[in-house]
């Protein structure tokens, strides 16, 4: 588990349907500055509830936004 980790994708499916980080925040009902975590990688962790929103908002699976990564 040394180098394992989740990367977060969610900004190549922001860009596929051409959304903002603040309309997707506004869409899915959390603060621009927590989807900025997220985005970027820096979460601890990730409620079911907003995934689904996100997922819900941008039509996708949570696989087209978390990927498994072990080196």
């Amino acid at each position: 588990m040394n180098g394992d980790k989740i990367r977060i994708n969610l900004d190549v499916m922001m860009a596929k349907r051409k959304m903002s980080l603040k309309e997707l925040a506004e869409k899915v009902g959390i603060t621009m500055a927590n989807l900025s975590i997220l985005k970027n990688g820096k979460a601890k962790g990730l409620r079911f509830n907003t995934l689904q929103s996100i997922c819900r908002e941008l039509d996708c699976q949570p696989g087209d936004i978390l990927e498994y990564e072990n080196d």
